[in-house]
């Protein structure tokens, strides 16, 4: 459970990280339009061209289909479209560069075409070429293996970038023994049992690796970043509730990594084994979790419930 008294704990623990939900946020700038999160968290709707992606209700089988849906997204609140054609699960189809090309570029060239801001999801270079290249505006960097190429796409095509957090190349080969960005292994570190405390620390080492990537994206040129701790990544504690303990977790602390100065963004989970039946219902739970930690963006199924739990949660905010 996440007691009041906890979250005073946390709050005790972090004091001079909890200073920084008073700091302000570099704008996310996006093809020309600037997104303080800090005045309104930015939604990111998604849309999925894989089969494979276990959110079924995100999943498109045609270009018109894929088409429709972005275009509801945006009708519904979404600032952003995230396209990706290739499932993040491990056990699920692999779909190589040119055939997630294949699938992307015609429509985000539509979607470009339209005003939309378009984010490429993938991890592999010449997809995501392909995809700046139609017109999208942010890439959803779900992989550190070939940063240099990625930062250099981004910033020949003005794009902006998501630094996702994975244990290993990429979110499709999850390995802590090959900790892609220094962060450890959630089993290896101090927390014995990840069941014993909903709000033991899950960020140990995300700082030093994300400050590392950010300044490598500086140095060949990109200019708007935002961090995401990979909360909605396939990784496995044993235990899919310890799973969803850890995703609380890191929600919940996300004002820990906004001393690296750019806004945070996360993947809402969705927890089928404990909302079950009412799995749909529950990326507005987790954004209430995400909201108290400060995030920035939130990249969701569920655009119309998370963007009305966001003004609701503005509603009641007290200066």
């Amino acid at each position: 459970m996440i007691r009041l008294a906890d979250l005073a704990r946390l709050a005790a623990e972090h004091a001079e990280d909890l200073a920084a939900l008073d700091r302000p946020i570099a704008p996310l700038e996006v093809a020309g339009r600037s997104f303080d999160t800090d005045a309104r968290p930015a939604v990111m709707g998604v849309v999925n061209l894989s089969r494979d992606s276990t959110y079924r209700e995100s999943v498109v089988t045609s270009y018109d289909s894929a088409l429709r849906r972005a275009r509801v997204l945006v009708a519904q609140g979404a600032d952003f479209v995230d396209l990706g054609a290739e499932s993040s699960n491990a056990t699920s189809a692999r779909v190589d560069a040119a055939e997630q090309a294949a699938r992307l570029t015609p429509l985000i060239r539509e979607l470009a075409a339209e005003g939309v801001l378009v984010s490429i999801e993938s991890y592999e270079p010449a997809a995501v070429r392909a995809g700046l290249e139609a017109g999208a505006r942010i890439v959803n960097l779900t992989g550190s293996a070939h940063d240099a190429a990625m930062f250099d796409l981004a910033a020949a095509h003005g794009a902006a970038v998501v630094l996702c957090h994975v244990l290993g190349p990429h979110a499709r080969a999850l390995d802590p023994a090959a900790d892609g960005s220094s962060a450890p292994d959630p089993l290896a570190d101090p927390l014995a049992d990840p069941l014993a405390d909903p709000l033991a620390d899950p960020l140990a080492g995300m700082l030093d690796g994300f400050a590392r990537r950010i300044d490598d994206a500086r140095a060949r040129g990109v200019t708007a970043l935002t961090v995401d701790p990979g909360a909605g990544f396939g990784f496995s504690l044993g235990d899919q509730r310890a799973r969803v303990r850890h995703q609380a977790r890191m929600l919940v602390q996300s004002f820990r990594l906004r001393s690296l100065g750019v806004p945070v963004c996360h993947s809402v989970p969705h927890s089928f084994e404990l909302f079950e039946e009412q799995f749909r219902t529950a990326e507005g739970f987790f954004t209430v979790l995400a909201h108290l930690g400060g995030t920035g963006v939130y990249r969701t199924h569920e655009v119309p419930h998370v963007v009305a739990v966001l003004g609701a949660l503005d509603a009641l905010s007290v200066d």
